[in-house]
């Protein structure tokens, strides 16, 4: 297509799509399935026909993005991450275009409209929480941004699940996602790679030199498909390569006997049950042996492809990790740090010494959890017997690594055994990730510097150069500019400028703060978002949700330390107040939820079965349910997320303090002007020095005083005998609710006959909790005064925009600059 103007190559331009070249398309793609005339097109035809238009011009643009980085020689980020949740693709793309006015106009002609046609896509099962949404932004920003970088993950057919609430209990749905996502793949099977697994490994010398040859192994064939990450102005379009687990088979054991052809149809399965879905079960061995599969498939092949780029555009692997970063987000792909020793020394005959300074000089690593439950360990037999090879690259690894730790500490066994990579028959992927990393980031403040004192203390006292921050973001395009249009709108007008490319512009709001009409328009925009959201989910669940009621969000993985049941027993005690005197609460209160438990997760399954029959008991109870309401909203995603965000006034961010790293659903209620109710944890912290404490609503213990408590035998009875509003909540627990039986729920906050009573302390902080939700909405009656808040939270929000946090990793851990500066 036509371009306006020559492209430089180190600044941005802005290109435009003309209409009715982008018609013409349209309808050549139409008409290529044999479709002809205006009134015989459905929408999902236009669906299909406008996403292939959308993913030819973003290859042009890519096309042009490549040649442009060979010509700077621009350093290339690769960035490893086993989810991306990217969401629907159709909007955030042809924003980028610029081509949403284009199409709409276009849709119009055929009867219909951009929302009918965008709701025919479905979401991508490619990510699951808080990590792939994280992966997805910073790609968004990466592009934007001008870098040169690739996403790396693999092709699930299956999402984690589709879930489904009946009488209560979670029902996971197989989430096919392909048959509308897949059109925006682009499939590469030229470049597809053999990954091994199993069989024995030999070594063998030959002229002075040890060769090592795997033999009886199985192998499979990953097959990479694109998918395309536009920047705003489709300047820089990067990608995301997906992997999928395809069979190779021997053509002759096809043609044989019927036996072969039996074992060549297992086989095939076998290999493509490895990218089948995304997290498959790990509760048994052959759960476990597929996430590991997983895992090494992700990083076997991405390194074989990043290698292989590099030696077809440079000719040698001189200069690598100069011109190549490689992140590992999570432990999940930390693999790659002996698989990169492996292709160097087996491959490409590197001695010891220079692979290993290549792969510390090429990856970095960005730790997520401070839970020990959570870091990451294999079995020394099942990974000896799936990945022999790798295996003993690790154990020579850990060898040279405790026999320097040896010099540094002599005599010191338990630092030694802490630091060891493999100790009491496990591996340790969180040790091998810093042993074998450049840089290690947390993903808050406070995160950071737990990590420092706490969980990798003896790794930092070794190389403190290595740790740093950088707290966590969102990309404010999709979650600010595109699922809140009336509030960009508001901040273009008041700011002249938009926020898309310039979050800065979020900062003069503040100009605005005690600008009467601003404060009303932005709460008649919240109000207008909240009726969007009512309309919605009375559609899609049957809910009839009161607009004009206060709407208090929780949108988190259902987990124990995230305390959905301390927000619960919040409920509860509202639910008694209203029963005893309907004068206490006179302010409609609707309390919305959002999550997926793990299929074998029980405790966090019964978490889910509570809110729902307390929902049903409340709802339905004539004496409360026009003060206050509880909705679960089954299978939650990015596509709720969109439509649940921007209506939100109060973010429940109540995790026990030290166990959330970051989180970043904190930062898109924040954004778009919703208050935190939260405790001092994870990004919590941030959110505070950023908009004040008169503007969010903080409680509870902190990281250092729930330290305190563990140390001190916290006794849960103690503060279920010390406070009479929370010992009426917790007894609630003991009587029907919904006609259902919950006392095990009480058992598990007062009792340590199954273990620790209450290990996440929601009783320690729940007097402090009600307490400053009492205030939250006493200070909600007043209106100008709450929408002054909110104001503020968007206005010192631009601090958590993806665009942020990539520049620091940018400038600070991956050296790389972008392939062109924004005019």
């Amino acid at each position: 297509m036509g371009k306006s103007s020559k492209i430089e190559s180190n600044t941005t331009q802005n290109k435009t799509i003309n209409e009715s070249e982008l018609q013409g398309r349209i309808e050549a793609k139409l008409l290529s399935r044999g479709i002809t005339g205006l009134g015989n097109v459905s929408e999902e035809q236009l669906y299909f026909a406008t996403a292939s238009v959308i993913k030819d011009i973003m290859l042009e643009y890519r096309q042009d993005f490549k040649r442009r980085a060979r010509g700077s020689e621009a350093k290339r980020v690769c960035y490893l991450c086993m989810e991306f949740l990217v969401g629907r693709s159709l909007l955030t793309n042809v924003m980028a275009l610029g081509a949403y006015e284009a199409l709409e106009n276009i849709y119009q002609k055929y009867g219909t409209s951009f929302d009918n046609v965008y709701s025919c896509e479905l979401d991508p099962g490619l990510g699951n929480g808080g990590l792939g949404r994280l992966a997805a932004c910073f790609m968004d920003s990466l592009s934007t941004m001008g870098y040169m970088a690739n996403g790396y993950s693999l092709l699930y057919e299956n999402g984690l699940f589709k879930q489904k609430i009946i009488e209560g209990e979670q029902i996971e749905l197989p989430d096919e996602w392909l048959s509308t996502g897949g059109i925006w793949l682009v499939a590469h099977p030229e470049k597809s790679v053999e990954i091994k697994f199993g069989g024995r490994v030999e070594e063998q010398y030959s002229e002075g030199k040890l060769n090592i040859a795997l033999y009886d192994y199985e192998s499979v064939r990953a097959v990479p498909y694109d998918l395309l990450i536009p920047g705003v102005g489709a300047n820089a379009v990067n990608t995301i390569r997906l992997w999928r687990a395809r069979p190779i088979l021997n053509g002759v054991d096809r043609l044989s006997s019927q036996s072969d052809y039996l074992r060549n149809i297992s086989r095939a399965s076998d290999a493509e049950m490895i990218t089948k879905q995304l997290y498959p079960p790990d509760n048994h061995d052959e759960g476990k042996l597929l996430r590991l599969s997983q895992q090494y498939l992700l990083v076997s092949a991405t390194l074989q492809s990043i290698i292989s780029d590099y030696l077809a555009e440079v000719g040698s692997l001189k200069g690598f990790c100069e011109r190549i970063a490689i992140h590992i987000n999570d432990t999940h792909p930390a693999i790659c740090i002996p698989e990169l020793m492996r292709i160097l020394m087996d491959i490409y005959s590197y001695s010891w010494d220079d692979a290993w300074e290549t792969v510390v000089k090429t990856i970095s690593y960005t730790n997520h959890t401070v839970l020990p439950e959570a870091l990451e360990c294999w079995s020394v037999d099942l990974f000896a017997f799936k990945l022999p090879r790798i295996y003993s690259i690790i154990n020579e690894i850990n060898k040279r690594f405790t026999a320097d730790l040896w010099n540094m500490y002599p005599g010191d066994w338990d630092r030694i055994s802490r630091m060891s990579i493999i100790a009491y028959n496990q591996i340790r992927m969180a040790n091998l990730s810093v042993v074998g990393s450049n840089r290690v980031n947390g993903v808050s403040a406070l995160h950071s510097d737990i990590l420092k004192r706490s969980v990798f203390h003896d790794f930092y006292k070794l190389t403190p150069w290595k740790f740093i921050n950088v707290t966590n973001g969102i990309s404010h395009r999709r979650w600010l500019c595109y699922s809140n249009p009336s509030l960009t709108n508001l901040i273009c007008d008041l700011c002249g400028r938009s926020p898309k490319t310039d979050i800065s512009a979020l900062s003069e709001l503040m100009k605005y703060k005690d600008d009467t009409l601003v404060l009303e328009k932005l709460g008649q925009i919240k109000r207008d978002n909240k009726a969007r959201l009512s309309d919605y989910l009375n559609k899609k669940c049957g809910y009839p949700i009161n607009p004009d009621s206060l709407f208090d969000v929780q949108i988190k993985r259902m987990h124990e330390y995230k305390r959905q049941l301390l927000n619960a027993l919040k409920i509860i005690s509202v639910y008694n107040d209203i029963l005893e005197d309907s004068t206490k609460h006179t302010i409609p209160q609707t309390f919305l939820f959002g999550c997926k438990a793990a299929p074998g997760y029980v405790m966090a399954k019964q978490l889910i079965k509570l809110i729902w029959y307390l929902s049903e008991e409340i709802n339905n109870n004539p004496k409360t349910k026009d003060l206050i309401n509880v909705f679960f909203v089954d299978d939650y995603n990015v596509s709720v997320a969109e439509k649940l965000i921007p209506a939100a006034e109060v973010s429940e961010q109540i995790s026990l303090a030290g166990k959330e790293a970051s989180g970043t659903g904190c930062m898109k209620l924040m954004m778009n002007g919703a208050l935190t109710l939260g405790t001092m944890d994870g990004a919590n912290v941030e959110i505070v020095e950023a908009c004040s404490n008169e503007c969010a609503y903080i409680f509870g213990m902190d990281s250092r005083a729930v330290e305190e408590e563990w140390k001190n035998s916290y006794n849960s009875r103690k503060y279920y005998q010390g406070s009479e509003r929370l010992k009426r909540a917790v007894d609630r627990l003991y009587k029907p609710i919904g006609g259902q039986d919950f006392s095990h729920i009480g058992e598990y906050l007062l009792s340590s006959e199954y273990g620790i009573a209450d290990p996440f302390m929601c009783l320690a902080d729940f007097d402090s909790y009600v307490g400053t939700y009492d205030r939250l909405i006493s200070d909600y009656e007043k209106t100008n005064d709450w929408n002054r808040k909110s104001l503020i939270n968007i206005a010192t929000s631009h601090i958590f925009s993806s665009d942020v946090s990539i520049k620091k990793y940018a400038d600070e851990i991956w050296k790389i600059s972008p392939v062109y500066k924004r005019k």
